[in-house]
C-alpha cells in the first residue's frame, strides 16, 4: 500500500502530522500530486501531431519547516509522486525523454504551508547530479493497471466511487457530506452505469458546474474534470488500480 493510498484509507492524520504544525499551515502529499499534474499540463510542448513532450525532472520547493517534514518521508513519498507523474503522462499520451525524477528542496522564499514546483526536460544521459531523495522510476513501469478507479478529491480528501449512485450535499443523509453553506442538502449525484460516469444536478439552489459550465440535467465526467458546488471545488480522477489492490 502506497503513501497516497494510506491518505485515502483514513491515515491522513499521520501524513498531516508530518506536513503541518498548526491548523492553517500544511502541505499534503495530495496537494503536491495535484500540482505535479498541472505542471505537466502547463509545461508540455507539442512537437508534432500526436507527439507532446512533457518534463521529467521536478523540484518541489518547500519552506525549511515543510522540507524537514518531507525528509522524514524521503524516498517512499518521492517514488509515489513519480508514479503519479508516470500515470498522468500515460493517460494524456505525453512522451518523455528520460526517467522521472523528483526531489524535495528547501527554499527560503517559501512560507510554511506553501510550495512551488519547477520542472525541466532531461535526456536519459543527462549529467545533472542527483539530490536525495531523487529516485529514478522507469517511464514504462512493469506493473500494468487492470482497471481505473473513479475517485473524488475534495479539499485534500479522496473518496472512491464504489457505488452506482453517490449523493453529495450538505445533509447528513448525503453519501459525501460537503460542509458549504452554498451547497444544497442534496446537491449533486454521481451516477456510474456501463462504464460511463455522469454528474447529475439534483435541483440545487445555486446550481452545479463542470469545468465552468452549468450542469443542465447531467454531464459526463472525464479524468481531471472540475466540479464546482457553492465555494467547493471537486476534482474527478480515474486512478489506475492494480489487480487485487487499490488505486
Amino acid at each position: 500500500m502506497g503513501l497516497l493510498d494510506r491518505v485515502e484509507r483514513g491515515l491522513e492524520k499521520a501524513v498531516r502530522g508530518v506536513f503541518s504544525t498548526g491548523s492553517r499551515a500544511r502541505v499534503e502529499p495530495v496537494e503536491i500530486a495535484s500540482k505535479l499534474r498541472r505542471e505537466l499540463d502547463n509545461k508540455s510542448i507539442t512537437l508534432s501531431a500526436g507527439r507532446t513532450l512533457a518534463p521529467n525532472v521536478f523540484d518541489v520547493l518547500l519552506s525549511n519547516e515543510d522540507f524537514a517534514r518531507a525528509q522524514e518521508w524521503g524516498t517512499p513519498l518521492a517514488e509515489e509522486l513519480c508514479d503519479v507523474v508516470i500515470q498522468h503522462v500515460r493517460s494524456q499520451g505525453y512522451i518523455l525523454q528520460g526517467p522521472v525524477r523528483i526531489s524535495f528542496r528547501h527554499d527560503e522564499a517559501q512560507r510554511e504551508g506553501h510550495f512551488e514546483i519547477t520542472s525541466s526536460t532531461e535526456r536519459s544521459n543527462g549529467t545533472a547530479a542527483p539530490a536525495a531523495p531523487r529516485p529514478v522510476v522507469p517511464a514504462a513501469p512493469s506493473r500494468e493497471p487492470t482497471r481505473l478507479q473513479p475517485v473524488l478529491d475534495i479539499g485534500g480528501q479522496r473518496y472512491s466511487l464504489n457505488a452506482p449512485s453517490i449523493v453529495l450535499g450538505r445533509s447528513s443523509e448525503a453519501d459525501i457530506l460537503v460542509d458549504d453553506t452554498g451547497v444544497s442538502r442534496k446537491h449533486l449525484e454521481i451516477q456510474t452505469a456501463e462504464g460511463t460516469i455522469r454528474a447529475v444536478d439534483l435541483g440545487s439552489t445555486n446550481g452545479s458546474y463542470v469545468n465552468g459550465h452549468k450542469v443542465d440535467g447531467s454531464v459526463e465526467l472525464t479524468d481531471g474534470s472540475t466540479i464546482t458546488m457553492g465555494r467547493t471545488k471537486i476534482i474527478f480522477r480515474l486512478l489506475p488500480q492494480s489487480s487485487g489492490g487499490r488505486p
